[in-house]
């Protein structure tokens, strides 16, 4: 490993490395900075300090400039020929001795449409539908919801429409800290101009300041707050009676179910006040166009599918469903979670979504790839995890953190040691690198050319602003040859480009695309193959998946995984304005690091006189899972009862706290609500 050397920047417009909203960024060679260009999504050429610094992780002395190999319990420098017939032998002699279902892909939402295209490729070439992405973690249950009932698990509008609405609904997301150009540019335009706002969150923090009504769910009981939302609205006459003949089933039996709810009862039991609870139902039953954002204090439960099945009834009873500043919108966090998932890195889904047990879908992708894909779908990224030195032997782990980002790591720790093989393709020596068997030097964001897909499914070209440093490669060719190495298939593609164009053979979604129609703009998918253009507003005439009415399904409250002892408190986590994800790249920004150096705990006042904790000492966050030790950040801006951390720290380590107790359908970790003490260090 050698530190970067100095490089020459080509400024070329690109696209933001960081959250899903997808801002336009160049190289400013004055600073040394990113700069903003007039984008789809920024068309100011407006950027948060995350944009600004985003160059300054790909020049960190830590970045790797050639492959590493371990010897002798050792991680040490070797030619790229050893290093790619280490990975080929690696996978090859776990596939001969226990089958290609020992085979665990991790593929990256950090990474480009094609480079993820390509990486799912190689597994189900293979013999495994064991790949999967990190939006597992964060947003499966609200996709699987989606899916559900709507037939698409995206945002259902656009950021341009969504201006028009009379009231935000904001439950479980943080945008103007987390989204902050979507949040200042859009949604703050709009309340600027009128539009009222409602904010679900255990925490006041910067989307608070600007609510009119903020409801301090306790974490894990939105069930039971949006069900006597649901209550209210129907009681007092607030359901849109003509959108719910014309387009929803089961209103009789949904209103049924709805008589066992008590209001009051449900806003105890959530920690709300119910005259605030209330008031939030009439002010977003009244609003002739009302739309719905979520996160993932909705989404990162034991119980998350029911979470957003329970805001999908409150915007189907208010009609606010298939119009323009309405619908119901997640805001994705990483730049490209959005399309890696579009691309069939999930393994149940083939590209576009379509199952990978439907017949049809794999004849049609057959025809293209040359061998059909597996039938049965494949492990998620946690039941891999959980498989690791059992059915799971070797794993790839491609440009993603898991021994930061997994739940309950402990454990996870322990199973990558359990592996045979494990390859890592990143730009530094991670919390997981330090594990692997091989290590392969990638290229970071502003060396790439590709697409990425935004949070409201548009997809914008990358272009590259510099070389890799060193002897480090770019993510694509490494891709293409390893795909050529262990299948035996051709691989030979020229470029992002032609990966592009056979995508939009197998993934309907995008098929009326063309690479180089994107140019400076974007497309948006749906796009169909015969269309002009994408679709903006979906479901206005039918869902996506072709019908014409969903059905109303009632919700029943999940309690939390973990039991509450009397002397603990409940954990939750999320992100900070300053950071990203497990912190590998946003760490190596001295801009970034010098905003927010370290992670607090946040702790009421109430709570944390009971322990005779004081603003500012450190204490030990502990439970039988793991243990931290952090310093305190005395506030009352987080409910009683309540703690928060961020997970981007590798000290503080806060998933070594969190459980892996799994929603049953969307397969996603318990990270909103861990039982925890919280002592004064002596």
């Amino acid at each position: 490993m050698a530190n970067s050397p100095d490089r020459t920047y080509e400024p070329d417009k690109t696209i933001c490395p960081f959250c899903g909203v997808g801002c336009g960024v160049v190289y400013d060679d004055q600073t040394g900075k990113g700069t903003g260009w007039e984008a789809p999504v920024n068309t100011r050429g407006e950027l948060c300090p995350k944009g600004v610094a985003a160059f300054e992780p790909g020049e960190h002395e830590d970045r790797l400039t050639e492959p590493l190999v371990r010897e002798n319990g050792h991680l040490v420098t070797a030619p790229w020929e050893v290093a790619l017939s280490r990975v080929v032998e690696g996978l090859d002699t776990v596939t001969e001795e226990y089958g290609p279902n020992a085979l665990a892909f991790f593929s990256s939402s950090n990474c480009t449409n094609e480079e993820n295209y390509l990486f799912q490729k190689i597994a189900r070439a293979l013999g495994t539908n064991n790949v999967d992405n990190c939006a597992r973690l964060c947003h499966s249950s609200t996709v699987v919801a989606m899916a559900e009932r709507f037939g698409a698990g995206a945002m259902t509008n656009t950021l341009d429409d969504l201006v028009e609405a009379d009231v935000f609904l904001v439950t479980g997301a943080n945008p103007a800290a987390q989204h902050p150009v979507i949040f200042n540019s859009y949604l703050g335009t709009a309340l600027k101009s009128g539009t009222s706002m409602i904010h679900i969150d255990p925490r006041e923090n910067k989307t608070t300041r600007a609510a009119d009504i903020h409801l301090p769910v306790s974490p894990g009981y939105d069930i039971p707050l949006l069900n006597a939302m649901a209550k209210v609205v129907v009681a007092e006459g607030l359901v849109d009676e003509s959108f719910v003949d014309e387009r929803t089933t089961r209103y009789e039996s949904f209103v049924e179910a709805l008589d066992g709810v008590d209001v009051e009862a449900n806003a105890d039991l959530a920690g709300v006040d119910p005259d605030d609870l209330r008031a939030a139902a009439r002010r977003y039953g009244e609003a002739d166009r009302a739309a719905a954002f979520t996160g993932m204090g909705m989404s990162q439960h034991h119980c998350g599918t029911d979470n957003v099945r329970a805001l999908l009834n409150l915007a189907l009873l208010t009609g606010n469903v298939g119009k323009r500043g309405a619908g119901v919108n997640p805001l994705r966090g990483q730049n490209n979670v959005q399309g890696a998932n579009d691309v069939g890195a999930r393994p149940a889904d083939l590209p576009g979504y379509e199952s990978v047990t439907d017949d049809a879908a794999r004849r049609r992708v057959t025809d293209v790839w040359g061998f059909e894909p597996p039938a049965d779908p494949g492990l998620t990224e946690v039941e891999m995890t959980h498989e690791f030195g059992d059915s799971v032997h070797a794993a790839f782990v491609f440009a993603e953190n898991p021994a930061l980002t997994e739940p309950n790591l402990n454990d996870v720790r322990e199973s990558l040691d359990a592996l045979d093989f494990l390859v890592v393709q990143d730009l530094f020596v991670t919390e997981t690198a330090e594990h692997a068997d091989v290590v392969l030097p990638a290229s970071s964001w502003a060396e790439k050319s590709g697409t990425v897909t935004n949070t409201d499914r548009q997809v914008q070209r990358m272009r590259p602003n510099a070389s890799p440093p060193g002897d480090a490669r770019r993510d694509f060719a490494i891709l293409r040859e390893l795909g050529e190495r262990l299948t035996d298939l051709p691989f030979d593609y020229g470029g992002p480009a032609a990966a592009f164009d056979e995508l939009t053979e197998v993934n309907p979604l995008y098929a009326g695309m063309a690479y180089d129609d994107i140019g400076d703009g974007s497309l948006r998918w749906p796009f169909p193959a015969d269309a002009d253009e994408g679709v903006g507003v979906l479901h206005t005439e039918t869902f996506a998946n072709g019908d014409r009415t969903t059905p109303l399904i009632p919700v029943e409250h999940v309690p939390p995984a973990d039991d509450l002892a009397d002397d603990q408190l409940v954990l939750t986590t999320g992100r900070a304005f300053e950071h990203f994800n497990s912190g590998a790249f946003s760490r190596r920004s001295a801009t970034l690091v010098r905003m927010r150096g370290e992670d607090l705990l946040q702790i009421h006042p109430a709570d944390a006189d009971a322990r005779n904790i004081e603003d500012g000492e450190r204490v030990v966050v502990e439970n039988d899972r793991g243990s931290v030790e952090v310093e305190t950040a005395v506030t009352p801006a987080i409910k009683q009862g309540s703690v928060f951390l961020t997970f981007h720290y590798s000290d503080p380590a806060t998933n070594l706290l969190t459980g892996d107790a799994l929603d049953p359908e969307a397969k996603i970790p318990e990270y909103k609500h861990s039982a925890v003490t919280v002592e004064k260090v002596s």
